[in-house]
């Protein structure tokens, strides 16, 4: 199982971190291991900047590559809400050296994955409301109608450069409103009106 995350897909979110508009989809990728496996996120000890980015979910069902957005949909039957814990000191540091992000994107942990729902209790794909609230305040809001690039063509897009396989996970990129977390903080994700997880941070 392999987490594929999005970057860049929502144009408030590249203007909030004075980022440049890509001309396709950024691709990074996440180990099994970065998976949150706990109830509770522990900052790690080599950042003081740790960010929170929600974003949708994709679960993959089948294997497939060179996937035509057109037949996308029928490689995936669950979405869910999840979170891209950022070291965004550390990728500021990376970035500045024009070197990979993995030690600020992929460590342990820094991936969460909220429930996952069948995707048909929602009739478009391309019209479904996520938010992140942080200590009971909404700090990010998100439509799939605002992405850049929608789901399946994320899914063609991928699928033309890794084999997607069953259980893999897309992270289909955040919206604006990302920030800093603290000990003692409490993070609950909401997909549409149903809350998709929640999780202390320590």
């Amino acid at each position: 199982m392999k987490i594929i995350c999005i970057g860049r897909n929502y144009t408030d979110h590249i203007k909030e971190l004075a980022n440049e508009r890509p001309a396709a989809p950024v691709i990074f990728i996440k180990p099994d291991t970065a998976l949150l496996r706990e109830k509770d996120f522990y900052i790690p000890g080599f950042s003081e900047d740790i960010h929170y980015e929600v974003e949708l979910l994709v679960k993959i069902n089948k294997v497939g590559k060179h996937i035509d957005a057109r037949f996308a949909h029928k490689y995936y039957d669950e979405i869910g809400l999840g979170i891209d814990f950022t070291a965004r000191d550390v990728q500021g540091m990376l970035k500045e050296k024009g070197l990979p992000w993995e030690k600020a994107k992929a460590f342990d942990g820094s991936a969460v994955v909220g429930n996952w729902e069948s995707k048909t209790k929602h009739p478009d794909i391309n019209n479904i409301r996520f938010r992140l609230e942080k200590n009971g305040d909404v700090v990010q809001e998100g439509n799939t109608e605002l992405m850049l690039w929608k789901v399946d063509e994320l899914i063609a897009y991928i699928s033309g450069y890794f084999t997607l396989k069953k259980g893999d996970i897309i992270f289909t990129g955040t919206p604006a409103g990302v920030g800093k977390v603290d000990p003692g903080d409490f993070l609950e994700g909401f997909l549409e009106d149903k809350s998709s997880f929640a999780l202390n941070i320590k």
